[in-house]
Parts: structure tokens; sequence; C-alpha cells
């Protein structure tokens, strides 16, 4: 058992800590921020995660505490400071998150999609690739690709996206300088020209769900020509990214024949936007076991969930592991809580919380709940 003396320093440590920092812009956040909390615009929050970039735990959090506040912490701070020295004229960097369940890779790539907003990236972020290749599809939700052959397209979950980059990028998406490079035709009768906006190109995807998959590909391809050309700079984030190479899916045809993810035309975009082929680019990418279900091995780094096919793809890239809670995160993060009417009863039962959490942030915030 704890001493005494422990608890009471704790519990006088917890009484006298500061959660909150009035710092809510990513790019002016520094170490002395670290460890506390920032609240994002309610509207902002809208356009950055309204389609999805939550963990829906979270999410429902938030509304119960009417307010989205994210933790400032290393790993986030980490590539921040990474982004602002590195030559954006080089090949695209890829930083890739790893760590245990419920560290918070997801709100590491909510807070960066922050700092790539202030900063005015174009943003190119799928929220979970799992809801592409995991989820039990109708049969009438897929369709034979009819310009790939062999491959199948997903068009609804095409469209949904497409309504996700318009939503987050509405403020770049006017530009002038954002324009089609080349033709594109969808038909006979329907083609969108070359050197129409870039923004009528995603409407038309959403509005012609069909051509969904494509316009996804031809979005692409457009985003990595407008950055090379320096007309934008682009923020990629994609989280559960290991999902594109596991080898099995719950993806079946008519004919109960089961998809492979590289059968997949949502799959070939988004590898070849991850290539680091092209310039201008910045690529947040995650590792998640919880991408590859069926695997119990516990093991966590991007070597083993990426399986040699990934891991090869994204080779060279930098390792970002994304921990538990330190001390200070803890009490922070508990002080929060209290703040909130989240966590009430004695101060002794942070010191039992840390540790039957074993400060893992999820775990934390699980057990908070029905107390």
């Amino acid at each position: 058992m704890l001493s005494r003396n422990l608890r009471y320093a704790c519990r006088r440590y917890s009484q006298a800590v500061t959660f909150r920092t009035t710092e809510s812009s990513p790019t002016q956040q520094t170490d002395n921020q670290f460890g506390l909390f920032y609240t994002v615009n309610k509207d902002l929050c809208k356009q950055l995660y309204g389609h999805g970039g939550l963990p829906k735990s979270y999410t429902k959090q938030s509304k119960t505490f009417a307010e989205t506040a994210i933790m400032v912490r290393q790993p986030a701070l980490d590539i921040i400071n990474c982004i602002k020295v590195s030559d954006l004229n080089k090949p695209a960097i890829r930083y890739v998150l790893y760590g245990e369940d419920g560290t918070g890779k997801s709100m590491t790539i909510a807070h960066l999609l922050h700092y790539a907003f202030e900063e005015g990236y174009l943003i190119v972020h799928v929220p979970w690739v799992s809801d592409w290749l995991r989820r039990v599809l109708r049969h009438k939700e897929m369709a034979n690709s009819l310009t790939r052959e062999g491959l199948v397209d997903l068009p609804l979950d095409a469209a949904a996206w497409l309504l996700h980059f318009k939503t987050q990028n509405q403020h770049l998406l006017k530009s002038p300088e954002f324009i089609v490079s080349k033709e594109y035709v969808w038909s006979k009768r329907e083609k969108t020209e070359a050197g129409a906006p870039l923004h009528e190109l995603v409407e038309l995807g959403i509005a012609r769900v069909k051509y969904a998959c494509d316009v996804v590909d031809a979005i692409v391809n457009e985003v990595k020509l407008l950055s090379n050309c320096k007309k934008c700079k682009t923020f990629v984030a994609v989280d559960g990214y290991n999902g594109f190479f596991n080898p099995l899916t719950r993806i079946k045809t008519s004919t109960k024949k089961k998809v492979a993810p590289e059968e997949v035309t949502l799959t070939t975009s988004i590898l070849e936007l991850t290539k680091n082929n092209w310039t201008n680019a910045v690529m947040v990418l995650s590792t998640d076991s919880i991408a590859n279900p069926d695997d119990d091995t516990k093991n966590y780094l991007p070597q083993h969930l990426l399986y040699r096919k990934g891991f090869d793809h994204l080779d060279p890239f930098v390792p970002i592991k994304v921990d538990r809670y330190t001390d200070r995160e803890f009490l922070t993060c508990a002080s929060y809580y209290r703040d909130r009417l989240w966590l009430r009863g004695p101060q002794d039962m942070e010191t039992e919380l840390k540790l039957t959490s074993a400060c893992n942030p999820f775990k934390f915030m699980e057990q908070c709940a029905p107390l």
C-alpha cells in the first residue's frame, strides 16, 4: 500500500495543478503548454472533425462536457517542431505514430489536424481505414470498377470521404489556383474540363456517387501536382494505416469471394498518396492493433502491424511513440475531470485510479465514466 505521506503529496499536487492553457493555437504551443488542455472552437471542431477524426468515446464525453478539449502532448509537439524546421522542397516526410491501445494516437492526429489547418495546409484525412475495409458491407454498397479491371469500388464510402475533404478544406478550395490539370471523361455526356475549379470535381463525386471512387483517384493526382507546383502545401493524415495491409477483410463480392485490401480502389488511391515521390507535403500515419483485430499477439510495433509489404512501402519513415500518461499528464487529466464534475469523491481516489488504469488514457477515461 502507498504510504500516507505519498497519498498526501498526491492530493496536495492535484489540488494545485493547472490543467488549462489559454493558448488555443497549436502553432504557438511549446513545451510550456505540455500536459495542459486547450479548447477547440465549436465551429472549427465541426469543420475539422464533423465527419470523423475524434474517437467515438471521446466525442460522447465532449458532448457531456459541452466542450472539446485536447491535451497538448509530447508526440504532437515533437512532430510540430519537426515540421517547422523541415525543408518541404525535399520528398515528403512520413511520421508513423505507434503505441499501445488507448494511449492517444487518434487524439494526436486530431491535434495535428488543427495545427495543419492553422498553418494553411490542404488537408487529406482518412479518419479510420477499417471503416472502409472491415465493416460488413451489403452487396449494394459495392460495385466492380469500370475503369480499373479486377478492382471493386466502395462508392458510398468514397462520396462520404469527398464530403469530409470538402468540409475540411472549404476555405482553400475556393482559391483560383486550385484548378484541374487535365480533362476527365466520366461518360459520353459527362466530363470535367481541364482548367475547371477543383471544387467542381469534388462536387461531382458527391453528387454522382457512381463516379466517387474515380474522383477520389483524380483528387489524389491533382493534389500531388498542386503540391509539386507549390500552389499549396498538403497535410496527409491516415488513422489505422496498417489496415491497408491486413490480409483479412470483411468485404465480399456477390459470389461470396473475399476481397483483399489491394483489390479496393480506395486502397490504391491512398497508397499512391502516401508514396514519398512528391514534395511540399507532410504525412502523419498511425498503426494500431485494433485495425488488425485477428492478431492477438499484442505487438504494437510498426514492423509487426504493417507486415513486410506495408513496412517496405513506408520505408523510410520517422517512428513516433505515443506512450501512456506521465505523472504530470495524469494529474492534469484528473483535475480536468474534477472541474467537469466527472470525477468526484475523495482525492485518494486518483491514486487508486492511477494504479488500476496504469496511466492508460482510454482506460482512465473509461473507469471515470461510471464514477
